[in-house]
């Protein structure tokens, strides 16, 4: 696997597969699939840089997982792999396990 090291306040995600079947169990063909939203978190930027000099802190770390918009970011596919090089404003949530 590729080593990472995005800039600023850019993450780089893995793109988890689109669901292969529906709520109700009726198995999806390709063209139907919408395209993934969600992903987990490979690489984190050192953060924004702010006019102090100072850095921001990423609210995202490695191996969270992540929604993003469907059109957010930057395609990059590497062995076979899809990733995406987002901007932190651009990940809507972090999906949280529940107990």
């Amino acid at each position: 696997m590729a080593k990472w090291k995005p800039l600023d306040d850019r993450i780089v995600v893995e793109v988890l597969d689109a669901e292969e079947r529906t709520a109700g169990g009726i198995l999806l063909p390709d063209s139907a699939k919408e395209k993934p939203q969600r992903g987990k978190v490979t690489a984190v930027g050192p953060g924004r840089m702010l006019k102090s000099g100072a850095r921001a802190e990423v609210a995202v770390k490695k191996g969270d997982t992540v929604l993003f918009g469907k059109y957010a970011g930057t395609d990059v596919t590497v062995g076979g792999q899809e990733f995406k090089i987002l901007k932190e404003t651009e990940v809507l949530a972090r999906v949280e396990a529940t107990a």
